[in-house]
């Protein structure tokens, strides 16, 4: 971990794109909330196969015009080149330099993955066809992809994506920091010299956080499970366990060198700001 102690610590918060206007307005409230913490950037996420494309864009250019930096997440499986390439245009000349780069997931029904397999092939895409213009952020898997066969097979994946010319590494949300450190000193290992934030969930609702960490292969560690399962349908608690948990892992995530957070708040301010303060920051 001293290597990453070596970055700039960089802070930053996840939207998903509302598609109604009361969304939108509920996500500039939050926006403006969540910005008087002063994060490097918000990052917006893109649905399966660029279904979100231009609610993406439209949240986006909405984040600037308010004053804040935004990164627009971009998938490409299910895409042609042409398609990846018009987007990336169309952020271009908008004044967006940051991206996040994904795989991303194929549209249900669909059964061809386009012309890009791995994310990879979309890094090396990007800068194929934009050179420097982009900082790109790629995604990280401590608790590994549920699609890899292997351990190893993941890291290599990974490694794909650094020397494509990824600049930076978001992980998935996690409950065990020490998966986090071991994923670091692996990659350490094998020579990827990059910025790996650790990505943060603060836990609201258990039905909810489970259905999201069965689908991503993100493990919510059985005596937490059990606590949240066991506080039933008392919201209060759940908010209040969930901040303690979420809270003391970032503490120690951050006092061991780990190199900013990324928060998914799924549109929500309260809990990350709470979080934000009992961590001093």
């Amino acid at each position: 971990m001293e290597s990453q102690k070596k970055y700039t610590r960089c802070f930053s918060f996840e939207f998903f794109p509302p598609n109604t206007g009361e969304g939108a307005e509920k996500l500039a409230q939050t926006a403006k909330q969540l910005a008087q913490l002063k994060p490097e950037f918000f990052s917006v996420t893109y649905g399966a196969g660029g279904s979100t494309r231009e609610r993406t864009l439209k949240a986006v250019l909405d984040l600037c015009e308010a004053g804040h930096a935004a990164a627009p997440h971009i998938s490409c499986i299910g895409s042609s080149r042409s398609s990846v390439r018009e987007t990336l245009q169309e952020y271009k000349n908008h004044g967006i330099r940051h991206l996040v780069a994904l795989r991303g997931d194929l549209p249900s029904g669909t059964a061809t993955s386009g012309e890009f397999h791995y994310a990879n092939e979309l890094v090396a895409f990007i800068r194929e066809e934009f050179g420097g213009h982009f900082f790109i952020e790629v995604a990280a898997y401590p608790e590994y992809h549920p699609q890899s066969r292997s351990a190893q097979e993941d890291l290599n994946a990974f490694r794909r994506k650094i020397e494509a010319g990824a600049d930076s590494a978001i992980t998935q949300y996690f409950f065990n920091s020490d998966c986090y450190f071991h994923f670091v000193e692996e990659c350490e290992a094998m020579g990827l010299r990059v910025p790996v934030v650790p990505g943060i969930m603060p836990i609201g609702r258990f039905s909810q956080l489970a259905r999201f960490s069965d689908s991503c292969g993100a493990e919510i560690p059985r005596w937490i499970r059990k606590k949240l399962e066991g506080y039933g349908d008392d919201t209060a608690s759940i908010r209040a366990f969930g901040l303690d948990i979420v809270t003391d892992m970032c503490d120690r995530l951050l006092a061991n060198g780990a190199p900013g957070l990324h928060f998914y708040t799924l549109n929500q301010a309260g809990l990350t700001t709470t979080i934000w303060q009992r961590l001093g920051l």
